[in-house]
């Protein structure tokens, strides 16, 4: 299998890598990964921590732009426009790829604001009631949250927080959401209603999550990318792509040994 090829059969494909290397100053952190992303799937990048999951998922959204040193070499494509070309604006890149980080971090505002955040300072035009109820639907909170919108986004559990987070970014209306383990802070409850929502986002979205479990990655994933990492020698890593492929080839009928150490457990 070509690896920029999605490997969920005629799917288009929305995001392609092709052989990036990620630098922070003289460091290679990530050589020579080569993939696509399809549309309207759930993608998991797994691996054991340090083999550059996260860095490569804020490369699709111009996230490292904001670490000094950084830079990649090699191609990043979104429907085949370079997203580090120079006339690519970062912010543009943002309102169509939207992230959800480890963390819940809600704005310290009302529900109704931390929605509608973005849309204001981009100057929506549409209804904002509107906008907010559409979004927290999606989201899963409306009915949760419908007779508190002006309550304070803190005032919610960790995983109503995640879901407004994620209604922030839905409101803004991407196609791409990022998802930079979303689960690693909640409890098993709320953790099953975010994988639940995932499998509902991805019929308007498509997906990718950084995930350290395993088990979640069976549970929402289409397609799974397992990274590895090795010794450069110099006191440090470089991580880099072992086995792209169907989740349940990747964790019932792995190509790669390395892949079958991981998932049965042998490392990481």
């Amino acid at each position: 299998m070509n690896p920029q090829d999605a490997p969920v059969g005629n799917e288009q494909t929305v995001i392609r890598t092709h052989n990036i290397d990620i630098y922070y100053g003289a460091y290679r952190a990530v050589r020579d990964v080569t993939l696509g992303i399809p549309k309207n799937q759930v993608t998991a990048f797994i691996g054991p921590s340090g083999c550059g999951k996260s860095t490569i998922l804020r490369c699709f959204n111009r996230l490292n732009d904001l670490v000094h040193g950084f830079r990649v070499d090699g191609r990043i494509e979104y429907h085949g426009q370079d997203l580090y070309a120079p006339d690519v604006d970062p912010v543009a890149v943002r309102k169509s790829i939207g992230m959800v980080f480890q963390k819940p971090n809600p704005f310290p505002k009302t529900i109704f604001d931390n929605v509608v955040y973005g849309a204001r300072v981009n100057n929506y035009r549409g209804d904002l009631q509107e906008l907010v109820e559409s979004s927290l639907r999606r989201a899963a909170l409306w009915d949760e949250v419908k007779d508190k919108l002006q309550a304070s986004g803190f005032s919610l559990s960790g995983g109503q927080q995640q879901r407004l987070c994620i209604a922030r970014a839905i409101a803004m209306q991407p196609e791409v959401l990022l998802m930079d383990e979303p689960c690693s802070a909640l409890d098993p409850i709320s953790t099953l209603k975010v994988e639940e929502l995932m499998n509902e986002l991805k019929e308007k979205y498509t997906i990718i999550i950084v995930t350290h479990n395993m088990q979640q990655a069976t549970r929402v994933a289409d397609v799974t990318a397992f990274f590895n990492a090795e010794a450069t020698g110099k006191g440090s890593k470089v991580g880099y792509l072992v086995e792209y492929d169907r989740t349940e080839n990747i964790f019932g009928n792995p190509q790669q040994q390395e892949t079958k150490d991981y998932v049965s457990g042998r490392f990481g």
